[in-house]
């Protein structure tokens, strides 16, 4: 797969007449090169790719963390360093970037020390932007990246399954978390024994922090799990847009439950519209249809039933990174194709209650497969463990 991509973005570098490409960002770097879970930035610790046209890639990676990367990865050469001895990751740019004309970078995704040292390097040259590029190669989805996906929808399915149960009266919001993740831990590992036998240093566990919100709070929508108890009759938002993450590809899956009956009977026409408002954009989803159309059937129906403009758009494409392109928004004239993973929502705001229904799907040649499931009947949506 890595070497796939690698060359794509070869030829795209050749078709644009690119001389070298400097590439920092995480999952960049992991689409093109398979490497993951170094320290990076967050250490201030620079891990750099390198990608000329015609000659050897190269990879810049502290010395601490040359283990992780895979022994298959495409890259032909790679380059170490140490905290502190030498000039670091500097050592090596000079003689690579020195010989190239055309270099293009992540305008806005490379970390401000390197490209602080880029622009002394280059006395202050402007850098092209290799990002556009890069987005247009990962927009469609390889059939291992697609097999990733579907697997990441059982991951996120058993997350949901998770909270269930364990959401009920008095049950603190960081509970729920915790058994969710727990659940999608124990899939994930059931998976890459299964089917992935060879990447053996990537991790199974569910890490990211988890969006929950329950009762009045439901409003604020990346509230994280708190030590809140939810009460009878309380509505209890789960989102999984970061934490259902395998093998580093990232879905969108969320729903709204209530604890033992719905409090508010209001909030059932609300949730009602939300549903109503995905299916309007589901029956457009499709190869050949823009972006922004999937976006206008969503927000017409919300508005059609007396609730004010949505507040988020009806999607975003998703993969190895939280959100890729296109979007599903006003203005995104991208059409879709086969191959693209979608976040697709539902959703409606009134009287202290936010409702959201989301799930994930990837386009076929003649419509869409959906790859996270679960019912949006209100009665399946009351949970009672008591």
């Amino acid at each position: 797969m890595f070497k796939k991509n690698l060359s794509k973005l070869r030829a795209k570098m050749k078709e644009n007449n690119i001389d070298l490409a400097i590439i920092t960002d995480d999952d960049n770097l992991y689409y093109f090169t398979g490497y993951h879970d170094f320290l990076h930035m967050d250490f201030n610790r620079p891990t750099i790719l390198l990608v000329p046209k015609d000659e050897e890639s190269t990879l810049i990676t502290p010395l601490l963390d040359v283990l992780l990367v895979p022994e298959d990865t495409p890259v032909d050469k790679i380059e170490t360093w140490n905290d502190g001895i030498g000039k670091e990751w500097r050592e090596f740019l000079p003689k690579i970037i020195n010989k190239h004309e055309k270099i293009l970078c992540e305008r806005y995704k490379i970390n401000a020390t390197v490209n602080n040292y880029l622009a002394e390097l280059l006395n202050g040259k402007t850098l092209g932007n290799i990002t556009p590029i890069i987005n247009n190669i990962r927009m469609i989805k390889s059939e291992e990246e697609l097999k990733i996906a579907r697997h990441t929808g059982e991951v996120a399915m058993a997350m949901i399954e998770g909270a269930k149960s364990v959401i009920g009266h008095n049950v603190p919001e960081y509970e729920i978390a915790i058994a969710q993740s727990q659940a999608g831990t124990r899939k994930a590992a059931e998976l890459l024994k299964s089917y992935y036998p060879n990447s053996i240093n990537m991790s199974p566990n569910i890490h990211f922090l988890s969006a929950i919100s329950s009762g009045k709070d439901l409003p604020k929508t990346h509230h994280r799990a708190s030590t809140k108890l939810v009460k009878k009759g309380d509505p209890i938002f789960v989102c999984y847009c970061g934490s259902a993450n395998f093998h580093r590809f990232k879905l969108g899956f969320d729903r709204i439950f209530w604890v033992e009956e719905v409090g508010d009977k209001d909030q059932i026409k609300a949730f009602e519209v939300a549903v109503k408002s995905q299916k309007a954009a589901l029956d457009v989803l499709g190869p050949g249809v823009t972006a922004e159309h999937v976006h206008a059937a969503y927000a017409d129906t919300i508005q059609s039933e007396g609730y004010p403009y949505p507040t988020f758009r009806c999607g975003r494409g998703t993969g190895f990174s939280f959100l890729e392109e296109p979007q599903l928004v006003v203005g995104n004239k991208t059409v879709l194709e086969p191959g693209m993973v979608f976040a697709v929502d539902g959703g409606a705001s009134a009287n202290n209650f936010r409702s959201q229904v989301g799930d994930s799907f990837i386009i076929t040649k003649d419509g869409y497969e959906q790859i996270t499931h679960h019912s949006k009947k209100i009665e399946d949506l009351i949970i009672s463990n008591g």
